[in-house]
């Protein structure tokens, strides 16, 4: 008699898996950019993200969302959101890797290439934490815009100290950033702001004092305002300093709103509640008022968007590879639950239709690491001065955010299928990934907005020499991909109706840039099979509708 409670035909726990140095589509996308499969850094980061302990953090992280706290005891404020245990050993571990801003500050080689690299791989244990690291790490570009506020606020994002103290920036060993852009009545359109930014009187003495008098600096970039308004969203509200939009007396600006002020006051921080999110649930995301909220200006009055919008570049790199991670993290659920579990007299892995699967899926996410990677070694370039890699993050960017971040949904809802039943469960971990799915394709810009940025590019001749230059690097390996690249060139002709078509042409040409990259960096079947499939039309639409004759085996044993 068989005993009922016997179990058999499941897969074990997935452990014993190192995240970065068993990713052989990632040492793929990094070998060309620089050498970092030896590298201990991101293989310490790979070896814990795959152990046990790392991977149950993430559902307690999850199951035990923050809760917010308006008030002490007594009645005095202090806006304060309380997490699980679990996010704090998650966070330490990502502030302790340098995650969070350290490539800013690093002298090794290549600092953003290896930092994504350590993002990707981390963000596969639980993403929701990625937020606020991924808030900070961008919030450094735009700080440089003041040498003062820069001096003052950089070291400390970049330490690798995870301090959650509610102290002044001076006395934090490490601190972390948010943002608060959009507002109720406007979203996306954040020059329809209404938060007001006015001059304080101690910022507007200082800026007519004479010179060693209290003065302001010469470019008035640190200048004092109090903020009045609200922000429909605020990232990451427990952070210590913000990003912040609000209308000053010359237009829209940015300012800096600490936490706590130098004198170890709290700013007037007031959290209304925090969102009740569809994913991202181990993260808190709130609604906050400004009422005499001190700020300092960062930039000239009217400049905010400009000023800001290299947070909103780096952020949006941090979209494409949060989104990457999820494919990936999927895909080795996938092919791990297929590899232990038999059903019709053989092994899921080994039976014809769900190799297809298997395969297709695992092109999507080799497709979406190479193009993340390729952008976070433009960011390096970049730094160093390069006008080129600047053109090329320009177009690049807003492409790999719409393209990656649309199809993650729909290849983690296929990924999770292929564990059954089993997949639909909150202890196999598959649907806290398809709850996140969606999320970076709506946060720093959702699909349109992304690809109405891809129309202003184009509207710099450099920019879209940058994407010529980068497919054209692959010109004559696949003809299929030369007639795609011709494909975009000539609906690039007629701009008569180019905002009706801006998705259909940014997918396109973000296709084409996946493709080059896995045309040159890729395995021959791995190329093929993507070139096939994704451009030449040698597909059904959905996952697992390759071509009979794509090579199954091998593409899928690259996963694991």
């Amino acid at each position: 008699m068989a005993d009922p409670n016997a179990v058999t035909n499941q897969a074990p726990p997935l452990q014993g898996v190192n995240f970065f140095t068993q990713d052989q589509a990632l040492g793929d996308a990094l070998r060309p950019h620089a050498d970092l499969a030896k590298d201990s850094g991101l293989t310490a980061i790979g070896e814990l993200a795959g152990t046990q302990e790392a991977l149950s953090h993430a559902l307690p992280a999850n199951q035990h969302p923050p809760v917010l706290k308006t008030h002490d005891r007594y009645g005095h404020r202090v806006d304060e959101v309380e997490f699980h245990p679990s996010w704090h050993w998650l966070m330490d571990k990502a502030v302790g890797f340098g995650l969070q801003a350290a490539p800013w500050t690093s002298d090794r080689p290549a600092p953003h290439l290896a930092r994504a690299a350590g993002f990707y791989v981390w963000s596969q244990v639980e993403p929701g934490h990625a937020c606020p690291v991924s808030m900070t790490y961008a919030a450094v570009p735009a700080l440089r815009t003041s040498d003062r506020l820069a001096a003052e606020w950089i070291p400390r994002l970049a330490a690798p100290e995870y301090d959650v103290r509610r102290l002044p920036v001076a006395d934090k060993a490490g601190v972390l950033a948010g943002m608060g852009m959009t507002e109720k009545q406007g979203g996306s359109d954040v020059r329809s702001n209404l938060t007001t930014a006015t001059p304080s009187r101690r910022g507007s003495e200082a800026a007519g004092a004479p010179s060693g008098v209290g003065a302001a600096t010469p470019t008035g970039a640190d200048d004092e305002y109090l903020l009045t308004g609200h922000k429909w969203f605020c990232s990451a509200p427990q952070a210590d300093v913000f990003l912040v939009l609000a209308q000053a007396p010359e237009g829209l600006s940015c300012f800096v709103v600490p936490r706590v002020l130098a004198d170890g006051n709290r700013n007037a921080f007031a959290l209304q509640r925090l969102k009740d999110k569809l994913g991202n649930r181990s993260n808190a995301s709130s609604e906050v008022e400004f009422h005499g909220t001190v700020g300092y200006r960062l930039g000239d009055e009217g400049t905010g968007v400009r000023t800001i919008i290299e947070m909103v570049a780096a952020t949006r790199l941090d979209c494409v590879l949060g989104s990457a991670a999820l494919m990936r993290r999927a895909l080795v659920e996938a092919t791990w639950h297929t590899s232990y579990r038999s059903a019709f007299g053989g092994l899921l892995r080994n039976k014809p239709a769900m190799r297809n699967v298997l395969a297709d899926l695992a092109l999507e996410s080799e497709a979406a690491t190479a193009l993340g990677m390729r952008l976070a070694a433009a960011v390096d370039a970049a730094e160093a001065g390069d006008e080129q890699a600047k053109a090329f993050r320009r177009i690049a960017l807003p492409l790999a955010k719409f393209w990656v971040c649309k199809r993650t949904p729909a290849m983690v809802a296929e990924a999770l299928e292929c564990l059954g039943g089993n997949g639909y469960v909150e202890e196999s971990g598959l649907p806290l990934l398809f709850r996140e799915s969606p999320l970076n394709s709506i946060w720093e810009g959702s699909g349109t907005v992304n690809a109405l940025d891809v129309l202003r590019a184009l509207r710099r001749p450099e920019s879209l020499q940058a994407w010529l230059l980068e497919v054209g690097a692959a010109q004559g390996a696949d003809p299929r991909l030369d007639a795609a690249v011709t494909d975009v060139l000539e609906a690039l002709s007629d701009v008569s109706e180019a905002e009706a078509g801006a998705r259909r042409l940014a997918a396109r040409m973000a296709a084409c840039l996946q493709a080059s990259l896995l045309v040159r960096y890729s395995p021959p079947d791995v190329a093929d099979a993507f070139v096939a499939s994704r451009l030449a039309g040698d597909w059904g639409g959905v996952f697992g509708t390759l071509p009979r004759t794509t090579p199954f085996g091998g593409i899928v044993d690259r996963v694991l």
